[in-house]
């Protein structure tokens, strides 16, 4: 069993948002999303440095420098898209404006609280960017993860243990192993990756789940039967 490579994952994501929903993609692994709408989607994508309608990032070669996203990535603009200041951006994600927000995140816990900004390490700087608007603004918090870290702890947690974004606002995690909603009655697994069995996904993660009826099945290109 091979966990879904990065692009697999974006897809995957990419083919769960809401048609003509207004979605931000959080810095970092969730501006791939992009690069992933189905061909004809209504999807508004947000980036916070003022840019509407975003589309997927230019072929090589043909890059503008002055057409970015917030994690300073050179873009595309579809039709229709608009740019604008901090301000009116921050007033639509403080506003409740936006649909979804997809981040990454350090770790989740299983009441949705999140934990992306910093892990304390020296090492690396903290960045928290918009973060903390987008998770109490948006009226839905999608993460975006790796289930686990690199040497094999859950990113999925009873408690995190990092400093919090935000404090129970996240309701679905997609990560390279499943797609898990966050309800009133815990973590409950939607679909798994192909070839996963349930007590595996349990093993590798540090909280709870339960498995409502037979979970779907994701594919290693991302797509969900």
């Amino acid at each position: 069993m091979t966990p879904l490579a990065r692009d697999a994952l974006a897809r995957m994501v990419a083919l769960h948002l809401p048609q003509e929903g207004f979605v931000n993609l959080g810095i970092g692994a969730p501006t791939h999303v992009a690069d992933y709408l189905p061909e004809g989607s209504s999807v508004i994508l947000h980036s916070e440095n003022g840019v509407l309608n975003v589309g997927p990032k230019p072929p090589a070669g043909e890059e503008d420098w002055d057409l970015i996203n917030a994690g300073k990535m050179p873009i595309s603009i579809r039709t229709g898209g608009s740019y604008f200041d901090s301000s009116l951006s921050f007033a639509m994600m403080r506003g409740g404006h936006l649909d979804v927000a997809v981040l990454g995140a350090f770790q989740v816990s299983k009441d949705g609280d999140l934990a992306n900004w910093t892990t304390g390490d020296n090492g690396s700087p903290p960045g928290i960017g918009g973060a903390i608007d987008l998770a109490v603004g948006a009226k839905s918090i999608w993460v975006m993860m790796d289930h686990t870290t690199k040497d094999g702890r859950s990113r999925i947690v009873e408690r995190c243990g990092y400093p919090l974004t935000a404090r129970g606002v996240v309701t679905r995690i997609f990560t390279n192993l499943c797609i898990i909603d966050i309800t009133e009655d815990g973590l409950a697994v939607r679909a798994l990756l192909d070839g996963l069995a349930i007590e595996a996904l349990r093993d590798r993660t540090e909280a709870p789940l339960r498995v409502m009826g037979d979970p779907l099945t994701i594919r290693q290109d991302g797509s969900v039967a």
